[in-house]
């Protein structure tokens, strides 16, 4: 069953030792995953990340997180604990593959919403490029579009 959600997203970014903090809130839906082994969440992306005019869905399950965003920007990106993936990444400016490479994964998600955290890293040819933590809240709330 689909369910409207108000989505709380507080992503911090480490890059050559200065840290930039991005915090978006925003309306999406949230509904179980058809094969039953996690959940999925949509929502478009606004001005402070950087991505207005996307869309973002996230597959999440115990193990990994699969993050897909459609529009003026796209990617492909998987997030596994203790596992490196390429990952398809584009912009108005040009596609390149990037490495993530999954350190943490908690997830608090339930058929209620919930507290997903994610702790990783991304590199370009193998370079770092930054470390990564996201902090995503998840909770069913009436205005909901």
């Amino acid at each position: 069953m689909v369910k409207d959600v108000c989505i709380t997203i507080k992503s911090v970014q480490t890059a050559e030792g200065d840290e930039d903090t991005t915090e978006l809130f925003t309306y999406g839906k949230f509904a179980p995953l058809s094969n039953g082994t996690g959940y999925r969440v949509t929502y478009e992306e606004s001005g402070a990340t950087g991505f207005e005019g996307s869309s973002v869905t996230l597959d999440i399950t115990n193990d990994a997180v699969k993050m897909l965003r459609n529009g003026k920007a796209y990617s492909s990106l998987i997030i596994e604990k203790g596992k490196k993936h390429h990952c398809h990444y584009g912009t108005e400016y040009g596609e390149f593959m990037i490495g993530i490479s999954g350190d943490e994964i908690k997830s608090g998600i339930n058929d209620n919403g919930g507290d997903l955290y994610l702790k990783y890293t991304i590199d370009i040819n193998s370079g770092l490029l930054s470390e990564n933590e996201m902090f995503i809240n998840i909770k069913e709330c009436e205005n909901a579009v």
